[in-house]
């Protein structure tokens, strides 16, 4: 790494985790040119599509994929947001540097199911791949048993 304004090799000065704990800012001072400036560094998190091509995880296509099983709903973006937060909170605590895609959205299904259960069923039944009616009726009768009527 280099001093931007100077390209000499810089220094780390301090070091401290950002509030959301996924990356590690530092604080860093040239050596040769005496200016200071600030870094930022995260884990990267791949996740491996069906076809075998490799991308970064986006919390933004996580969300657009739950705003459309959402569409019609009562969801807000807010929901939404934090949906998308929980669910790369829940990849990242995996450790692992890759995952594939089925394995992310079955990390969407457990905080989908508990903001709107219609949206979770449109969801599950791509993620779950369902081809039959008998497929919506088990994932009914399920979510039946874990849900009581107030």
């Amino acid at each position: 790494m280099h001093c931007p304004f100077c390209r000499h090799p810089r220094q780390p000065r301090r070091r401290r985790a950002t509030d959301d704990g996924t990356s590690i800012r530092r604080r860093r001072q040239c050596p040769d040119c005496s200016r200071r400036f600030t870094t930022v560094e995260t884990a990267s998190l791949m996740v491996i599509k069906r076809s075998g091509v490799t991308e970064p995880f986006s919390r933004t296509k996580v969300i657009s994929g739950v705003r459309k099983a959402c569409q019609g709903r009562p969801v807000t973006e807010d929901a939404l947001a934090q949906l998308g937060q929980r669910v790369e909170e829940a990849v990242r605590a995996t450790r692992s540097a890759e995952m594939s895609t089925p394995h992310v959205g079955l990390a969407v299904l457990g905080p989908l199911r508990e903001l709107d259960l219609v949206a979770y069923l449109r969801f599950a039944s791509v993620y779950r791949a369902f081809v039959s009616l008998e497929d919506f009726e088990a994932a009914i009768a399920e979510l039946r048993g874990r849900w009581t009527a107030p």
